[in-house]
């Protein structure tokens, strides 16, 4: 069995005394393990490092075999993604994001969301705002998607501001009204056609809105919880909105 392929790698972890077991995000195989032997040489190692796009083939005798890597690089990302928190937290969290996922499942999309991450998540101002958006395409992977496009109660696509926690559906705002103290706000940013937001307060507010539905749908049943680097993430993401503001406002001042 062969097979050729790009990927992003997730991760890896030490096997015998030279080797390492390399888990790949790969474009048309979906998440993949893989030997590579002599992957702990110096040679190596700056090549399998997570965030790195690399090239891949892919071999074993028969196909529920791990098999081995045989590992080119393409885009060396790690060493500009290690130097920012966000970066490295975003990381950790899309990785425990996808290992939700059965292992060799095509998922194309995310893999081009993931790619679109990597060139990215070293920008604070985006960083939190993508990881939102790719955690609603995992849940709509996994069966769990959320409709955000019209009102559960009257088919209107304006002034939606809730999302039902039974249904996952937008609610509108009059629709909602007198069950708006049960309702999960919906920030404007992830409407179709809104633009982008740089708003800490919104943007930890759509955190909250993808936990809920995780924790529900994913994490409890599991017996699992949230990912420990998501929380790293949004602390580093609230130190740049603090940082970002304390200069903002010494210039204006």
């Amino acid at each position: 069995m062969e097979w050729r392929d790009e990927g992003i790698i997730l991760g890896s972890r030490k096997h015998g005394e030279t080797s390492v077991i390399l888990e790949v995000m790969t474009r048309a195989h979906g998440r993949h393990l893989g030997m590579v032997r002599g992957g702990r040489s110096r040679k190596a190692q700056p090549v399998l490092q997570v965030g790195n796009r690399v090239d891949l083939i892919w071999r074993a005798r028969l196909d529920e075999h791990m098999g081995f890597f045989q590992v080119e690089p393409l885009e060396l990302n790690a060493a500009r993604l290690f130097e920012s928190a966000c970066a490295v937290y975003g990381l950790q969290t899309l990785a425990a994001h996808l290992r939700l996922l059965p292992e060799r499942e095509l998922h194309l999309g995310l893999y081009e969301m993931l790619e679109l991450l990597i060139s990215h998540l070293d920008d604070a101002s985006a960083a939190g705002e993508l990881v939102v958006r790719f955690e609603l395409m995992m849940l709509e992977e996994l069966g769990f998607g959320l409709d955000l496009t019209e009102c559960a109660a009257t088919g209107g696509r304006e002034e939606l501001v809730y999302v039902s926690p039974k249904s996952g559906r937008a609610v509108s705002r009059e629709a909602g009204l007198p069950w708006h103290d049960k309702m999960l706000p919906l920030p404007a940013f992830l409407i179709g056609g809104v633009g982008r937001c740089t708003d800490m307060a919104t943007i930890e507010q759509a955190f909250r809105l993808t936990e809920f539905f995780f924790a529900r749908h994913v994490y409890e049943p599991r017996g699992l919880s949230s990912p420990e680097a998501r929380a790293g993430l949004l602390n580093a993401l609230r130190k740049h909105s603090a940082m970002t503001s304390s200069v903002s406002g010494g210039s204006a001042a």
